[in-house]
């Protein structure tokens, strides 16, 4: 049975953020995933959290200027105290929100020519936020994202991301894959195979359909087969955050989960 978590940056937004938690609750979520929690402190959000006995899933590090454009700072040469500094917040918060796990967004790459330095920086930064992560008792997250959505964005392939896997994780800390079922499909098209050659470094399951993003039956997504191959590789009890734009109003389009909420 799927354990899904209501991405609130993106659902119910009939309603002001804080009232999102109440509103995912009476929806039947019993779990919650968003963007990012900096507007708000701490505080405020685990009160709702405890309120509607819901469990925080996941959250972003600081993305630098959100406003401005940018996707990210870790892999951006010369940011690196910043993205540091960043994942510390991020600690902060998910120890008050009892959060396992946080995702460092990349960043967008200058151009081609700066590639070797992007990874460079990129590995280092993974390294060192692993190592704070790892003392904290948290899960460190890195999520291909697809060109198409986010242009320039520095992580956005599969296989990248686990070959960058394979080289941080040298020790006994490990960081780990967020798997979003609309980019895989975007970068790659076939989710199931790519759950199985990534199945190592999954922790965290992302959902939308594809092409415009809404729910995951509108579109060409094949997702209770993606669902299916998922819980067969033994990820029936990782959460799936529902990362989707609802077409309308956000209940009006829960039929496809209702079975498993």
């Amino acid at each position: 049975m799927p354990f899904l978590a209501a991405n609130l940056s993106m659902m119910f937004n009939e309603h002001d953020f804080l009232d999102r938690f109440e509103a995912a609750a009476n929806a039947g979520f019993s779990a919650v995933e968003y963007l990012f929690p900096y507007d708000f402190k701490a505080s405020e959000i685990a009160d709702r959290l405890h309120s509607h006995k819901l469990q925080q899933v996941l959250f972003n590090t600081i993305p630098g200027n959100w406003e401005q454009g940018e996707r990210g700072l870790a892999s951006l040469p010369g940011r690196e105290q910043e993205f540091l500094d960043g994942v510390g917040t991020a600690l902060e918060y998910a120890k008050v929100l009892q959060c396992p796990r946080i995702h460092a967004m990349a960043g967008l790459l200058n151009s081609e020519q700066d590639k070797s330095k992007h990874t460079d920086t990129y590995l280092s930064n993974l390294t060192a936020a692993l190592a704070m992560c790892s003392e904290k008792d948290v899960d460190l997250l890195i999520e291909p994202i697809n060109p198409i959505n986010m242009p320039g964005y520095f992580l956005n392939d599969f296989q990248q991301a686990c070959d960058i896997l394979d080289q941080v994780n040298t020790g006994d800390a490990k960081a780990k894959l967020q798997f979003d079922f609309f980019h895989c499909h975007r970068i790659h098209g076939d989710v199931a195979s790519w759950i199985e050659k990534c199945k190592r470094h999954i922790a965290h399951f992302q959902i939308a359909g594809t092409p415009e993003r809404h729910e995951p039956d509108i579109g060409d997504l094949p997702f209770q087969e993606i669902i299916t191959a998922a819980a067969q590789h033994g990820f029936g009890e990782l959460a799936i955050g529902c990362e989707y734009i609802p077409a309308a109003r956000t209940e009006d389009g829960l039929s496809w989960c209702r079975q498993w909420l």
